[in-house]
């Protein structure tokens, strides 16, 4: 077996809502960790070339441009607000959320066209809502948080925010109103112009198995036997990525092994159509990654 050379480092968040996630998709990938009961700065994974890094979300764009690590998952929001210089790679397609302008219910701040720049704004992204501010002519003053952004209005401290909302239900809570969507924010998987080029083996070999991950999520192995006189009808209603695959069944019967891809959405319609159309023996099972 073919061995990699030199090592390589990824580092995910530590805590915090896309911390297990992370985890999970690096195990679905084949990565999984040997010390993730402990949670030990570093981990080494079933992969003796690749050792795992816990961080703080924030701090990963940074210590993936600076080379710290090779590798990294963290969300868009964080990257753009660090304006780190990296290289995204896969979208994890988990962790939407959005930085959103929000202001008071009862307040007559409706659009961005009703903001002054003697408004206040409160944010844990002082560089995303310096620059959304800046695009539409506004130096309003920024403060920033470490946390509670919501409360700022209330207590008197700030006109608006800005902070992120994946439902917009804490907002509500606290009586605040969207007003813009600054940014659209996903997890992604990141890397540096170096470790690409001088690992490229290694990081290629990561965010394939992670694309096969997130290709086979949504997605079924549907197997059955058929006898050769319904193949054609099976075929017609039988949805499948490159088409079914057939192959012979060692029986006294005139029968075939049919086996195809499948969403995960027509399942329920798509076993009845097939029992329907002759299919017998039907099994329906996950898969774990698609290459």
């Amino acid at each position: 077996m073919r061995r990699f050379k030199m090592k390589l480092k990824i580092a995910v968040p530590s805590k915090g809502r896309i911390s297990d996630p992370s985890i999970s998709i690096l195990e679905k990938a084949g990565l999984g960790l040997k010390d993730n009961a402990n949670r030990k700065l570093i981990s080494a994974t079933f992969n003796k070339d690749i050792d795992v890094m816990f961080a703080r979300a924030s701090d990963i764009p940074k210590f993936v441009e600076d080379e710290i690590v090779d590798m990294g998952i963290t969300g868009v929001d964080l990257i753009n607000e660090s304006e780190a210089n990296v290289k995204e790679l896969v979208d994890l397609s988990f962790g939407q959320t959005k930085l959103v302008l929000a202001s008071p219910e009862d307040s007559t701040i409706n659009s961005i066209d009703d903001l002054t720049s003697d408004m206040v704004v409160a944010t844990e992204f002082p560089t995303l809502t310096k620059k959304y501010l800046e695009e539409h002519g506004l130096t309003s003053k920024i403060i920033t948080l470490s946390g509670s952004t919501e409360i700022a209005p209330l207590i008197g401290i700030a006109d608006l925010i800005t902070d992120l909302t994946s439902t917009g239900t804490t907002l509500k809570m606290n009586h605040l109103k969207i007003v813009d969507v600054i940014l659209e924010s996903t997890i992604k998987l990141i890397t540096n112009d170096n470790s690409f080029e001088n690992k490229k083996e290694l990081v290629e070999a990561v965010s394939t198995s992670i694309k096969g991950v997130i290709e086979a999520e949504r997605k079924k192995l549907v197997m059955m036997n058929v006898k050769k006189e319904n193949l054609d009808k099976v075929k017609k209603v039988m949805p499948a990525m490159t088409g079914p695959t057939i192959s012979e069944v060692l029986s006294k019967e005139e029968t075939v092994a049919v086996q195809a891809v499948i969403d995960e959405d027509v399942v329920f319609e798509l076993v009845n159509d097939l029992r329907n159309a002759g299919a017998k023996d039907i099994l329906v099972v996950p898969i774990e990654r698609i290459i």
